[in-house]
This record gives structure tokens, sequence and C-alpha cells, in this order.
């Protein structure tokens, strides 16, 4: 018998490149490197010079002189002089002062050396990217937050809003779970809709991409590489987010990719593998307390003689593997980037995990003597999740007998009558998503004068999907097998020109911007499935053709197909005086088939302005680098409504024998009905904002800060409703409540302090918090139920929703108040009728939404090690532990099911007693967590003999998740199942949610 052991081809691959760079660093060490062969003695030599600054030829006191590669340094005197020993005249000087640009100069055979630094780029000059242009950090004049590429968090990143999760003062990023590729969950200062949710607009390089799924259950932002991305701006107040117009009342997240730079050549090599386990098992009573808990609570134990940990059946050490390979550079008329990468991450349950494959190049030529210039982005991704039975297997592994073996004499999954064997549903089981998706833009831009400048943005952004859900037939359980494929594309096509003027004279500067934007979106879905698939090794998913049972009884065929357009017309105009006094004006005109006919096009406009007082003179000689106050007010719409509510729903009867029995005739079969009326006058939800804020810089900028009080009013409502005359056939209509509205108000504070010593010693501390207070005023109804519990007797039971005068997502529920002497719960009387605990009894308990959340962040660096550490957390909130209403609780002990300590935490409880939803299973959902934890260090590659290939060699580990400060029992506080009623986003719900990891992940990074 042969036997062949295949690898991965990216591990192959990666192996032979690993030996190919260690022969290499061998050979040259020992062979073309005569440090190594013989050292050469040289006499010291002592420098001695001045340090000024290069703009005003004035003396730098207190700047550090370091010899390279050693701790030997001094700093100039009050006139800017120095003087050091170095051993010879190789010697390497670095020359240091906060603000300026270091420089390193080779001593030489001079022993005087007098250098001029030159300002470094404050961070007051940093670009930051806003809606169709950029602007620089001090003449901005809305609340917005730049991130660049080194202020990302690190490890294991799958979507870019993982990337800041943790650093945006009023951005709260939540993993709905631990799952490979979940969802994340993203609310810029707090959610503000009923029906048309809190999503942020995501725009990738000018193009604003749709919300909608891409297909399977997975984020849509997964197509992209993180590593791919050089900066993420975040635009929070209506004043920077109104150039978006319909799709800015929940916040703007501007993607910059990564670029090539004209004189530059370079090769970059990454590699990061990581391991992973479940952080926080769910404690269940293991095989000898089960038998005496069970005992004790009266029952009978079903003794398989077994010790099986069932959480550790369904679960793993996961490995992640990531490989990137990219290449960037350019001349003076052409810049490039280009990149290659790979992903390979395991879940820690068994059976799940993500694959993804991306290529991305970006070009930029000039012509016509620069004035014209083309840019092309484009980027292709494969992303192909594989699932398990997420709630199934979780369920069971918690609730199992753990005397019960997981496998037989013949070591398969063992097979019983009484429950499924978690580890036989991972065998029987299979979701296998795969999208493709390519998204390009190419935008050509034409400087008409020297103050005006004309671009075309063509955008296109495809994505096609298929998802295979297989069930193997099985006699115990027993099961007929199925298959079932839904297959997806989403298309979104983006067409835009815009013309940009800007000039300034004496002491002014004027930037206007007019255009026009046009985006057409298509969805389409189909899905069929086949049943009766015999036992067979042959899996369904690859031979569809033995299924049996195609009657459309149980394998209806089923499709949509959805088209909207988008229509813009905007304009902005910036204008400074002095460089000190900032104005900004902003209006957009959208116009939405999702709207009625009497109402498609809304105008959104937006006024802020800003005051430099650090640059008046009364306060030049002051303490302050930067002093500005601005302050902002505006209105954006919120689209991201379902489609066609427009429109009536017309609903007919269908059979096991007939299919859609509409025609174009007006012969409609008898049962048709309506069942939605038509409303052409929806209008757009408009959000009102204010923002004032205030920035600073102390210390020569060390220290900055910035401080925000906004206030956001979410009006004009939408919500499906009963219509008020009885006479009408329809359950349902859409429309805005006029009165209805949701405010968000608050307080942002962030503050950063950075600092570099005479050594080489680098810290930087900083950190924000956020204030938020949500409130639903003048709802129609007592209760919008926006999530429901789940469990045996308790589906669809209303645990949380809009309730008037409380923030959205509160928990409305009965209030448990103990056991009595029966043994039974006891709730509180709330109406007085002598009975405690019926549907008129619940009351607002708390909400699913913080009140504050606060993020730190810290950096620590010495020569080529850095230490970058991430914490988040949030307080204020509930969440409610749907998992342990459905599994924890005696009943189910004396039944022979498993559970953990709290099941019996009520020694009187009877075990009769029902757990129905309450405050009892409502739990404090704060948390402080330690998010990620990175060490690198950057070695010189003369130390390995590479320095005529490698310019730059970096090692890092990195913990993510590392610990969690919380009182919350479940496997995490941050989670959020979806439980969903009506199209309204649940809040706060635990349900067997996905297990989070904590990860140690080391990486490799050459520049070549």
């Amino acid at each position: 018998m042969k036997i062949f052991y295949i690898s991965p081809p990216f591990i192959k691959k990666w192996s032979v490149l690993c030996w190919f760079f260690l022969a290499i660093s061998v050979l040259t060490v020992q062979g073309k490197n005569p440090d190594f062969r013989t050292s050469k003695a040289q006499a010291e030599l002592t420098v001695s010079g001045r340090v000024t600054d290069a703009a005003t030829n004035e003396a730098l006191a207190g700047c550090t002189v370091v010899l390279k590669g050693s701790q030997r340094g001094t700093t100039t005197d009050a006139k800017g002089e120095y003087r050091i020993v170095v051993p010879s005249s190789d010697a390497v000087l670095v020359f240091g002062f906060i603000g300026f640009v270091s420089q390193e100069i080779q001593v030489g055979n001079s022993t005087i050396l007098n250098v001029s630094l030159a300002a470094a780029a404050s961070e007051l000059t940093q670009v930051v990217v806003i809606g169709y242009g950029t602007t620089t950090k001090k003449d901005a004049t809305g609340a917005m937050t730049s991130l660049k590429s080194t202020d990302f968090n690190r490890g294991i990143i799958n979507s870019p809003e993982q990337l800041l999760q943790g650093k945006v003062a009023g951005v709260n990023v939540t993993s709905a779970s631990g799952e490979p590729g979940a969802s994340q969950s993203i609310t810029i200062r707090g959610p503000g809709g009923v029906r048309t949710g809190s999503t942020p607009l995501f725009v990738l390089d000018g193009i604003p991409l749709d919300n909608s799924s891409t297909g399977g259950v997975t984020n849509p932002l997964n197509f992209l590489n993180p590593q791919d991305i050089e900066a993420i701006d975040v635009l929070k107040d209506a004043s920077a987010t109104a150039i978006y117009g319909a799709r800015g009342a929940n916040g703007v997240v501007l993607i910059t990719t990564k670029k090539g730079k004209a004189g530059t050549s370079n090769l970059t090599l990454s590699a990061n593998v990581g391991i992973s386990n479940v952080a926080r098992p769910i404690p269940v009573f293991n095989a000898d307390e089960y038998r005496r808990q069970v005992v004790a609570v009266g029952g009978i134990v079903d003794d398989k003689k077994a010790s099986t940990d069932w959480q550790r059946e369904i679960s793993r050490t996961a490995i992640t593997q990531d490989y990137n390979l990219g290449f960037s550079g350019g001349a003076e008329k052409l810049t490039y980037y280009g990149s290659l990468g790979v992903q390979n991450q395991e879940g820690v349950l068994k059976n799940s995990r993500l694959k993804r494959y991306t290529g991305r190049f970006n070009a930029s030529q000039k012509f016509l003597d620069d004035r014209l210039t083309l840019d092309v982005n484009l980027t292709a991704s494969q992303t192909v999740n594989e699932r398990p039975p997420i709630e199934g297997i979780l369920g069971a592994a918690l609730s199992a007998n753990p005397t019960y073996p997981a496998y037989d004499s013949t070591g398969g999954p063992a097979r019983y009558q009484a429950f499924t064997n978690p580890v036989l549903s991972l065998a029987l089981q299979k979701d296998i998503t795969t999208i493709n998706r390519v998204v390009a833009t190419i935008s050509p831009s034409f400087k008409i004068n020297k103050d005006l400048v004309y671009k075309l943005n063509l955008g296109i952004d495809n994505a096609t999907s298929t998802r295979d859900l297989q069930s193997l037939a099985s006699a115990v359980p027993q099961q007929d097998g199925r298959l079932e494929s839904i297959y997806k594309t989403n298309r979104n096509v983006l067409i835009e020109n815009y013309f940009t003027y800007s000039r300034g004279w004496a002491n002014h500067n004027l930037t206007a911007l007019v255009g026009h934007s046009y985006q057409k979106f298509y969805i389409q879905e189909r899905s069929w499935s086949i049943n009766k698939f015999p036992i067979s090794p042959i899996e369904p998913i690859n031979n569809p053709s033995l299924g049996q049972d195609l009657t459309l009884a149980n394998n209806r065929p089923g499709g949509s197909s959805i088209e909207n357009e988008l229509q813009s017309f905007f304009g902005r105009l910036n204008y400074q005086f002095r460089d000190r006094y900032l104005f900004t004006a902003t209006v957009r005109a959208d116009g939405s088939s999702k709207f009625g006919a009497n109402n498609k096009y809304g105008v959104f406009p937006s006024f802020s302005a800003g005051w430099r007082l650090s640059e008046e003179p009364f306060l030049q000689s002051g303490p302050f680098s930067d002093l500005k106050l601005r302050a902002g007010w505006g209105q954006t719409g919120n689209q991201e409504i379902p489609s066609k509510i427009t429109q009536a729903l017309f609903t007919s009867q269908v059979g096991a024998t007939t299919s859609y029995p509409l025609d174009n005739s007006t012969n409609y079969p008898a049962g048709t009905t309506y069942t939605r009326l038509a409303n052409p006058d929806i209008q757009w939800e408009v959000s009102t904002q204010t923002d004032v804020g205030l920035d600073f810089g102390l210390f020569k900028g060390a220290l900055t800060g910035t401080i925000d009080y906004f206030r956001k009013v979410s009006g004009k409502i939408l919500l499906e409703v009963i219509p008020a005359d009885p006479i009408q056939p329809a359950a349902t209509y859409w429309t805005n409540v006029p009165d209805m509205s949701i405010t968000n108000q608050g307080v942002e504070v962030g503050l950063n302090y950075r600092y570099a010593s005479q050594r080489g010693f680098r810290f930087d501390l900083g950190g924000n918090i956020t204030f938020i207070k949500n409130v639903v005023n003048n709802s129609p109804y007592s209760v919008i139920t926006s999530g429901s519990a789940t469990g045996a007797g308790l589906t669809s039971a209303t645990v949380n929703g809009y309730v008037n005068g409380q923030p959205i997502g509160t928990f409305f529920l009965r209030e448990y108040i103990g056991i009595d002497d029966k043994g039974v719960s006891k709730y509180s009387d709330i109406d007085g009728d002598g009975i405690g605990g019926t549907d008129k009894d619940r009351i607002a308990a708390g909400s699913a939404l913080p009140t504050q959340q606060f993020n730190l962040n810290a950096r620590v660096g010495y020569k080529g090690f850095d230490l970058t550490a991430n914490f988040n957390g949030v307080s204020g909130n509930k969440l409610y532990d749907n998992t342990a209403n459905a599994f924890f609780y005696k009943a189910r002990l004396v039944k022979g099911l498993n559970g953990p300590a709290e099941a019996v935490g009520e020694p009187n409880e009877s075990i009769n007693n029902s757990a129905p939803v309450s405050t009892r299973f409502l739990k404090d959902g704060a948390f402080f967590r330690l998010n990620n934890l990175t060490l690198s260090y950057s070695l010189d590659p003369k130390l390995i003999g590479m320095k005529r290939w490698i310019s730059n060699v970096r090692l890092s580990a990195t913990g993510q998740n590392l610990f969690v400060i919380t009182k919350y029992n479940g496997y995490d506080p941050e989670v959020n199942t979806d439980r969903t009623v009506n199209g309204i986003s649940s809040y706060g719900i635990d349900y067997l949610s996905y297990p989070k990891a904590r990860s140690f992940v080391f990486g490799l990074n050459l520049t070549f």
C-alpha cells in the first residue's frame, strides 16, 4: 500500500520560500560579510556640532543624538550643541526631536556635524478623506475620526469593522458571535430607526457599497482583505455625512486602500499563523457531578458509565493561516499597488471554517502634462464559509447526559434514540456558502485650469453566491436526506460626475463642489430543493440526481428579483478666512425608487463652522498648540428600508400541487386577497443632528484631545401598521408616523498623549469614552416587539422592543421576585389584579443599549521593539440569557438533561416549576476586555546578512481576547443572537451563540 501525504498548496509554497531565504541568509553571512570573518580595530572619534530648525534656523535644545545600534547617546544643550564619542568613522548618528523628521548621518571623516531638522507633518496637517474629496484635520468642521494602518487592531481579522473596534469614540462594534466571518454589528452614535436598520454606509475607494447580504449568513464585507487597507475615516455628524444624503443618517465609513508611491519599489511578504480555543466554556456538570445532582433533585440516572465533555467533543484547537504578497512603487507619471492574499481560518467549533482568496490592483497614471489623471482600483475575491448546525450542536452539548459516550465501539459517532449525539450532527449536516465578488472603479479626472477639476467616477460591485444546505439520510435518528441550494446575485453600478473648484487669494480660501450621482442596485435570488436521498457514501451535494422527491409540497422552487435606483444632486462649499475662521455648507437631493411616487425626492442640508482659536494673536503665546471650536447642524435621510413597501401586497392560495396561479388576466382564483395596502405617500425618515465640539493640543502636540456634544433626532419613523378603517380588506400598510421620534444624545471625550525619550523610548497612551442616552417617543404602540425568545414553551415570547419613554431594545418582562413556599416562581403584580406574572404585569427592565462605551489604547516602544494594547468595554446595558431560560433549570435535570450550577441555584425550587420569560434570566451585560495585545520586533537585516535583499524584517506575536471582566456567565457578554421579529432588529439576546475564541497569532513580515 502506498500512502501519500498532501499539504495545502499555500503551505507547501511557503515552506519552500522559508528554506530559500534561510539558505540565502546562511550563505550571505558566511561568504559575503567581511565582519563575519574579521574585526577591524579603528580609533574612536569625538564628534560635535549644532542642531537647528531647518525652517527658522533656531537651535533645537533637547534634541537626542544616539549612536545607531547602541545605547550610547546625548542631548543638545540650550544652544543646540552636542558632543559624542563614536567608535569609528563608519558610525551612524541618529538625530531626533519631537515634531521633526529624524535623520541618520554617517560620521565619515568629519568630526563636526551640523544638522538641520525639518518639521514633521503634524497630526493637524494629516490628510483625512471626506465625501468626494479630502481635507486636513485642522480644517475639518465636522465630527470625524481618521485611522491609519498603523492604528489598526492586529491578529485574526476578517473584515474592516474589526480593524477599528475599540478605537473610535461613539462607534460601537459588536461581534454577533465568535464564528469565522460572522456579521459585525456597528452603530455610530446609537441606532435611530425601527425598520430602517442602523448600519452605517461603507464607501470603498469612492463606491458606496450596498449593505444587503451577498449570500449565506456571513458578513458582506468579508471580501475585503484587511491587509489592503491604508486608512479608515469615520464621519459621525450630519455636517460630515450630509454629502451622502439619504444614506448618511447612520454615519459613513470611508475605506481607502493602499496606493503606490513615486520613486519607490517595494515587495512585501507576510505570514501569520494563529491558534484559537474556546475562551470561556460554560461549566456544566461533569459525569460525577451530574450523577449526584440528578439524584438530589429526585431523578433517575441513565448511567452509561462514560465521562464525556460534550463541549470539548464539538470544539477544537483551531488553526488560522494568513499569507499576503504585496508589491508597490512607481515613477513620476505612474504609481501602482498590487496584492494577493490567502486566509484559512478554522472555527473553534468543528466543521466551521472561512477560506478567502483575494487579489487587488490599484494604479494611477498621469497624462497631458499632468492635467489628466486616471485612477483604477480593482479587487476580486472568493470567500468560502462552512458552518455546522450551530444551535443544534451547542444545545445538545450543553444538555446531553455526560455519562453517555460520544463514540461507539467502531470509532464512529454513537447513535441514541433518546437524543441526537452532537458529534453525529456534525457528520450529518453541512452548510457551505461560496461567494465570488468583484469591485472595480475607474476614475479619470481632468484639470480644466489651475482652479477647476472635473472627475468622472465609474464603479461596479458584482457578487454571485451559492449556498448548499445538506442533510444526510439516517436511520437513527430517522431522517430523509435533503439538499437545498440557494443562488444569489448582487449588482451595484455607479456613475458620478462632479466638479471641484479651489482658489486662494489674500487671506481667503474657497473650495466648491457640485455633482451628480446615479446608482442602480439589482438583487436576484433563486432556490430549489430535493428530498429522499438514500443512505449512501455519495453526498447529495455531489450528486443531487439521487434524490427521489421533487413534489411541490416539499420542494417548491423559490425566487425573487429586486431592482432599485438612486439619483442624486449634491454640492458643498468650504470657505476659510485667515486660516482661522472655517465655514462649510452642504446640500444633497436624493431620489430613490424605494419611496412612493409622491415623495421620491428628499433634500438634506447641513451647515458647520469652526474657529481656530490657537491662531488668534491673544492665544499664540499660550500653552495650546491647537485649539479649535466647531459646531454643526444638518439633516440626513435613511433609505435602508424593505423594497416595494409602497406597493400593495397581493396574496393567493398555493396548494401542494399548484404553483403561483396569477397571470396577466383579471381572473383571480378564490381566496386571493390584499394583505398590505399601497401607500404612494411614504417619505424618507429624516435625522436632524446637532454637534458642538472642541479639538485641542498641548505641549507642542504631545497631548491632544477632543470633546463633542451631539444630539440626533430621527423623525418620520416608518412603521407597518394596521389600517384605521376596518372596512379595508388588508391586514397592514406602511406609513410614516409623524409624531414618533427616536433621540440619541451624549458626550464623547477622547485624549491621546505621546512621548519620546532621549534613549529611543516611545510611549503613546490614548483613550475615549462615550456617554449616550437613547429614547423612543410617541410610538403608536405600547410595545413594538423587536426580539423574542425561543426554546420549549418560549417560542415567540416577547423579550424586548420599542417602549415609549425608554431606549431601543428595552426588555419588557415579568419581574421575577423569587421562589414561594411551594417552590414556584413569584412575579410582581404590577396591575394590582391579585395575579402576578401576567402579560399586564410586564415592566421596562433595562435596555440592551449601553449608556457608556470606553476604549483604551497604549503603545510602548524601545528601539526595534513595540508593544501595543487595546482595551474596550461597555456598561449600563442588559443581556437576556435565552440559553439559560431554555436549558438551565431544575425540571430539566429530573428529565435526565444536564446543566450548570445555575440550574439548581434555587434550592427550594420545585421540579415542576416552569420558566417563562422574566427578569430571572436578565443579566448585566457590562464588560471590560483586553481585546488585542501585540509585541513586535523590527530586526535589522544586517544582523542576518540580508541587507542586500531585505530592507525590513518584522516579527510579531498577538493575543486576542486575552481576558474579559464581566458578571455575565454565558459564553461572552458581547453577543447579539438574531431574534428578529417582523424584520425589526433584535438587541442583546443570547441564544446558543457561537463561542468566542481566545487566539494567539505569530507573524513574520518581510520587505524587499
